[in-house]
């Protein structure tokens, strides 16, 4: 007589698929901890970066005027800005790696993202797909 088994074949298949993803997720996840946490902000005619835990207020010129960032406790947020629409400002403050806000109408972008092994490039205006055409909410 046989033994009852808890698993089928499939079960081992279904285990092992997730186990797969499990690890992969838990790689890309956690590949940028060896380099270090940046915030950069790039406005119509400068671009800043500073470490993660700096805490500054930065002043952006753009076309409508002056965007006011604020860098503390490891985040980032729109203090203010001239944009009629404020949506900037709603958004928050960001905090984690590939988090981002932009105040479109201002031509401001802030952008978490680590600096190490990758080489970071911020395109100009004069640079074919340097003007932001679009966003996502």
């Amino acid at each position: 007589m046989k033994s009852p088994s808890f698993f089928k074949p499939l079960d081992f298949a279904a285990i092992g698929i997730a186990l797969t993803i499990t690890l992969v997720s838990a790689v890309s996840l956690y590949a940028h901890r060896g380099a270090q946490t940046r915030i950069s902000i790039a406005g119509d005619e400068a671009t800043w970066t500073f470490p993660q835990d700096a805490a500054e207020l930065v002043t952006v010129a753009g076309p409508l005027g002056d965007t006011v960032v604020e860098l503390r406790d490891g985040t980032a947020r729109v203090r203010s800005s001239p944009c009629t629409n404020q949506t900037c400002v709603a958004a928050g403050a960001i905090q984690a790696h590939g988090q981002w806000i932009a105040c479109l109408p201002n031509k401001v972008l802030i952008a978490i993202g680590t600096s190490g092994a990758e080489k970071e490039r911020v395109l100009t205006q004069d640079e074919p797909g340097g003007d932001i055409d679009g966003a996502v909410w």
